[in-house]
């Protein structure tokens, strides 16, 4: 293998299986990289930290930590890479996302919804999460304010053949393999749905590593 920090070919047998790289002097342990690796792959494949952790016969709570660990680093890479193409974005398009639990209510207020913003520009979804709608006094208001929300979303003028439409079916189907997501971690897993969405498989690997080894 290369060293995984320089990618430079030459590398030093270390004391307890420790490999120090010719070029950069980075040191690391080739079991634990060997191991860190095949988690990265498995999160990149879809393949839950459960299972992931009965493959690799690890602690379960070992790989979920990681996983937890891969969805900050992606929120941080796709904020920074919004901003730098943020004046760039072609199509914008408001949705609200509901809970498997929500949609099976008779009654579905946009109160309880997370409201996401998604930007289409140059082949790439971007999303920024909104604050949520805040209830007035007046019942009525209410009911009329969540009316008006319903019919006047802010979307783009083809909402329904934008990638953003197509999207949004991608981002509610994987978000039920997880029976449930906390408001608190919301963030992370829509933002891995963005990743997942916007590369391919090696591309995946390819900036994860980047990512988690550098």
């Amino acid at each position: 293998m290369n060293c995984p920090k320089c990618n430079a070919p030459k590398l030093y047998s270390l004391q307890n299986n420790y490999k120090k790289c010719a070029s950069c002097y980075y040191k690391f342990s080739y079991t634990k990289y060997a191991i860190d690796y095949q988690i990265l792959t498995h999160f990149c494949s879809n393949i839950n930290a459960l299972h992931s952790s009965k493959l690799l016969q690890l602690n379960y709570k070992t790989v979920s930590n990681k996983y937890s660990l891969f969805r900050k680093l992606i929120a941080s890479y796709l904020q920074e890479k919004y901003h730098q193409t943020s004046a760039q974005n072609s199509d914008y398009e408001e949705f609200y996302y509901f809970t498997q639990r929500q949609h099976h209510q008779k009654k579905k207020s946009l109160y309880e919804a997370i409201n996401i913003i998604g930007f289409y520009s140059h082949g790439f979804i971007y999303t920024l999460l909104m604050p949520p709608l805040v209830k007035s006094s007046l019942k009525e208001q209410d009911k009329n304010f969540e009316k008006y929300l319903s019919w006047h979303k802010i979307q783009s003028a083809n909402a329904y053949t934008t990638p953003l439409n197509v999207f949004w079916a991608y981002l509610e189907q994987n978000l039920k393999k997880y029976k449930g997501v906390s408001c608190e971690n919301f963030f992370y897993y829509l933002k891995e749905c963005e990743f997942k969405y916007n590369f391919v498989l090696n591309k995946q690997i390819e900036i994860l590593k980047k990512l988690y080894f550098i």
